[in-house]
């Protein structure tokens, strides 16, 4: 196993970390407004299609999905096609388990809600690393990793195409 941010990391077949990637970064891969975070949001995005190394769960789709069609414009269509597209991540289905996770790591690190559910759900869809630029960069939470998009990059990480 590979050691990343000083943890040693699961990884997929190809050696590559997991990386569960928010809302927020998947957002700003579509944001045409701000070029520079789009360029960096993308390269994220473009090696964990190739290492296969992507995660993301069903709430975070849900809320792409309301974001993009009621602010970006999206096309509905177009919009459900890029989900169906990530449907290949094998997203994280929140359940019971999933929300009493998040409770725990909202108490013990004082997340809001949302996040902690976020890194709950990271970790167990087996997610070593997180994709955020909401929490601070390099924090370890419950095992994960954050990792801001906009603060290091895939080959930063020796993710490289």
């Amino acid at each position: 196993m590979a050691s990343v941010g000083g943890l040693a990391s699961t990884s997929t077949s190809t050696g590559c970390p997991v990386v569960f990637v928010d809302t927020h970064t998947l957002l700003a891969a579509d944001d045409a407004f701000d070029a520079v975070r789009q360029n960096l949001a993308r390269a994220w995005l473009q090696v964990l299609w190739l290492r296969r190394a992507g995660r993301v769960s069903t709430q975070t789709l849900n809320d792409y999905y309301v974001f993009v069609t009621r602010n970006f414009a999206m096309p509905a269509g177009d919009a459900r096609a890029k989900l169906r597209r990530f449907q290949l991540w094998k997203p994280w289905q929140v359940d019971h388990q999933t929300v009493e996770t998040a409770w725990g790591v909202e108490a013990r690190f004082g997340l809001r809600y949302w996040d902690a559910l976020m890194v709950a759900s990271a970790a167990q869809s087996g997610a070593t690393h997180v994709l955020t630029p909401n929490l601070t960069h390099q924090q370890h939470i419950d095992g994960v990793i954050i990792l801001n998009p906009f603060l290091i990059s895939p080959v930063e990480m020796g993710m490289s195409e």
